[in-house]
């Protein structure tokens, strides 16, 4: 298998590595965790390596069914987790107000103090059932911590064994490069699909020049991406893609235009799905590393992995970017 290095550290995860953002159910309009766990497994088995979570995803359900799913495993994954992202303290930088799993309101606040921290790290750990996260990711910037204390921490972390290498997530070039004045990172994960650009020229650009990887997230930007979102689909109470610019009839209808005329013609050349295609092309382009690919259950999980199986040429990378790069925002 065809491993990719996370920067200048040893972690060295596929190039597509499992997403767990929707098996913590939040924003997803819930979870079945039999599922989950089947998908986690499903996903190793086809050859995934990597699972990434967050804390926040279902308020420390997604990490408690990823410790289920590994618990049993001979070959333990690689794991990458997140921290700074509270809903259980009002100290930080407001994100924003929610609703968890069971439709109570949340607040959710940007913690990157080193206490916080530390205390999220030994948290994760337990929820994980693990004794070391290998790849440690802040999740967002919070404005009301330096990042000169939020780096001292991450690097405590890697001296006391507690994690090996260190991430960012949404952080600007310039808010990396000052991280990089107090301690090594290995890591930037920032959001990039066909139809959402903004961060290819800029932030996944400049880590490629500093030799810093990049992990993308939403390369099948939430399912749209891979030909099967119609027109008419209903999503359940809760998911946040009823509400999402992308997922209109009108911007549904101008990309799966796009994918009937380009994608699908590859695909069947490739005897693969529109979503293997999706994924093949992006962690084919220059300066991304890996992309996370979310996974609801086995069927989504084994045919993601079958995305590292699919080698595109030249001239379909650049017939994919091409179409895509005409489509506007929605």
């Amino acid at each position: 298998m065809n491993l990719r290095q996370i920067g200048t550290s040893e972690v060295r995860p596929t190039s597509i590595v499992f997403g767990a953002w929707a098996i913590g159910g939040w924003l997803w309009g819930g979870t079945d965790d039999e599922q989950a766990i089947e998908g986690i497994n499903a996903g190793l088995d086809a050859g995934i390596n990597a699972i990434d979570t967050a804390p926040v995803y279902g308020f420390g359900h997604s990490e408690r069914i990823v410790g289920q799913a590994i618990a049993g495993r001979e070959d333990r994954p690689l794991i990458f987790t997140k921290c700074g992202l509270r809903w259980d303290t009002d100290e930080g930088q407001h994100h924003y107000d929610t609703e968890d799993n069971q439709g109570q309101p949340v607040t959710i606040y940007r913690n990157l103090s080193r206490d916080g921290i530390l205390r999220e790290c030994e948290q994760s750990l337990e929820r994980l059932g693990i004794d070391v996260i290998d790849l440690y990711q802040c999740h967002w910037p919070d404005e009301t911590h330096e990042l000169k204390e939020t780096m001292s921490a991450l690097v405590e972390l890697i001296d006391q064994g507690m994690i090996r290498a260190i991430g960012v997530s949404n952080f600007t070039p310039e808010m990396i490069d000052e991280c990089l004045a107090y301690g090594p990172v290995h890591c930037s994960q920032p959001k990039f699909s066909l139809l959402s650009r903004e961060n290819y020229d800029n932030v996944i650009a400049w880590c490629d020049e500093h030799d810093i990887a990049s992990i993308v997230y939403s390369p099948l930007e939430q399912g749209l991406l891979t030909g099967r979102v119609t027109v008419d689909r209903e999503f359940k109470e809760g998911d946040q893609r009823a509400n999402r610019p992308w997922f209109t009839a009108e911007s549904i209808r101008r990309v799966n235009r796009v994918i009937d005329e380009v994608m699908r013609p590859i695909a069947e050349e490739h005897n693969a799905t529109v979503a293997q295609i999706t994924l093949a092309w992006t962690v084919r382009a220059e300066g991304i590393t890996c992309a996370l690919a979310g996974s609801r259950n086995a069927g989504q999980a084994s045919e993601n992995a079958g995305a590292m199986h699919v080698d595109l040429s030249n001239d379909e990378f650049e017939r994919i970017r091409d179409a895509f790069w005409q489509i506007e925002g929605p």
